[in-house]
C-alpha cells in the first residue's frame, strides 16, 4: 500500500537550495557591466532583458531542478578525482571606453592535466554536440589557455563524451557584440525556449 504525501518533506529543502543560489545573483543579474559566458553564445538581448527583469530568471521546473541535481552528482565524482569544480573564471574587456567584467563557472577543470569538462543533461541522445554546446566550451579553453575540453551529456538511455580542441576565438568580439545587441535571436531554437519571450519585442512566433 502506497501512500501520497504533500510536498512537504524533501521538496522544501530541494527548492530552498535551489532558489537561494539564484537569489543571490540578483544584484549582479542587475549590473550592466558584467557579462556571462553564456549570454556570449545566446541572443544578445537577454543580457539587456535580464538586467531589467531578473526575477523572471528565477527557475523551479522539474527539467531545471534535475539538470542541476545531475551536475551536482557528476561534479562530486569528478571532485573526488582531482578536478575543480565550478571553477570562476573572469577577464575584463574594454569596450567603447568602458570596462566589462566577462564572468562564467567552469563545471570541472583538472589544473594538472589541463583538461575542462562541461556536463549537459538532455532528453534526448545525440550523434554530436549541440553547437552552442560547442562554443561555450571553446570560450573557456581560451579563457584558461587550455587545448583540450571533454562535452559529457547525461541522458535517459545513454552517455556520451565528446573531445573538443581548442581554437583561437575572438573573445573582445563577442563581447562587444552582446554589448551592441547585435544578435538577437542568435539561434533560430532560442524564441520558444526563452524565459523572457513574452516581453521581447525580438520574438519570433513560429508559424
Amino acid at each position: 500500500m502506497y501512500e501520497i504525501v504533500s510536498s512537504e518533506t524533501i521538496l522544501p529543502l530541494i527548492y530552498s537550495s535551489h532558489i537561494r543560489e539564484q537569489l543571490t545573483r540578483f544584484e549582479e543579474l542587475r549590473n550592466n557591466r558584467v557579462i556571462y559566458v553564456s549570454e556570449l553564445v545566446s541572443c544578445s538581448h537577454k543580457h539587456r532583458l535580464r538586467q531589467l527583469y531578473p526575477e523572471l530568471t528565477i527557475s523551479f521546473e522539474p527539467i531545471t531542478v534535475t539538470g542541476h541535481l545531475i551536475h551536482i552528482g557528476v561534479e562530486k565524482y569528478l571532485a573526488d578525482n582531482g578536478f575543480q569544480t565550478e571553477y570562476p573564471v573572469e577577464k575584463t574587456f574594454e569596450i567603447d571606453n568602458v570596462e566589462y567584467v566577462l564572468k562564467g563557472r567552469v563545471d570541472a577543470y583538472h589544473p594538472e592535466k589541463r583538461i575542462i569538462v562541461e556536463v549537459k543533461s538532455s532528453r534526448n541522445a545525440r550523434d554530436k554536440p549541440l553547437e552552442h554546446h560547442v562554443e561555450q566550451l571553446q570560450i573557456y579553453l581560451n579563457l584558461l589557455n587550455v587545448e583540450t575540453g571533454i562535452l559529457l551529456y547525461i541522458t535517459p538511455v545513454v552517455f556520451r563524451e565528446y573531445r573538443v580542441e581548442r581554437k583561437e576565438i575572438d573573445l573582445a568580439n563577442l563581447v562587444k557584440s552582446t554589448i551592441r545587441n547585435e544578435y538577437h535571436p542568435r539561434w533560430s531554437w532560442e524564441c520558444k525556449y526563452c524565459v523572457f519571450r513574452k516581453i521581447c519585442s525580438y520574438r519570433i512566433v513560429e508559424e
